[in-house]
């Protein structure tokens, strides 16, 4: 089985990703893969500015994957989570899942954003194209999607 983790400033190439760990699953029935970008929200920002805690970042990615990995049973799996100034349309995450089944690919990519979204020490600032930028609040809506996962059971 392969699972890779990533915190990097550089993007990343969805396909060649996708291929990589293509090549190394086997087992796979299905692959999933999800593929954050930067909203431009209507014409109004124009980046957004992720910071992290060097170190625990990494732990938290690799937390999950080992989470998502025995949850759903996957064959492979990769996540790769930006930081830094990140424009409008770029790429910001990528998880890859592989597994014997389609529902558990798909529930496993869920699954890892929920807990990226809720668990990973990232922190958002938007910089809008007006200049009067600022950090962006944690969503009760992502706790909620977090939390439905304590209440299910494979």
């Amino acid at each position: 089985m392969s699972v890779t983790t990533r915190v990097q400033a550089e993007d990343f190439d969805v396909s060649a990703e996708y291929e990589a760990l293509r090549t190394v699953t086997t087992g796979a029935g299905a692959i999933v893969s999800f593929s954050g970008l930067c909203r431009d929200e209507g014409g109004r920002l124009s980046a957004l500015e992720l910071e992290h805690y060097p170190g625990m970042a990494e732990k938290a990615l690799a937390r999950t994957a080992e989470a998502a990995t025995a949850r759903f049973g996957l064959a492979g799996l990769t996540i790769i989570h930006r930081f830094g100034k990140i424009t409008a349309g770029e790429n910001i995450v990528l998880v890859i899942a592989a597994a014997s089944h389609r529902k558990a690919a798909f529930e496993a990519a869920d699954f890892v954003m929920d807990y990226l979204k809720t668990d990973a020490p990232f922190w958002k600032k938007e910089h809008p194209k007006s200049g009067d930028g600022g950090w962006v609040a944690a969503k009760t809506s992502d706790d909620t999607a977090r939390a439905r996962w304590d209440s299910v059971t494979e």
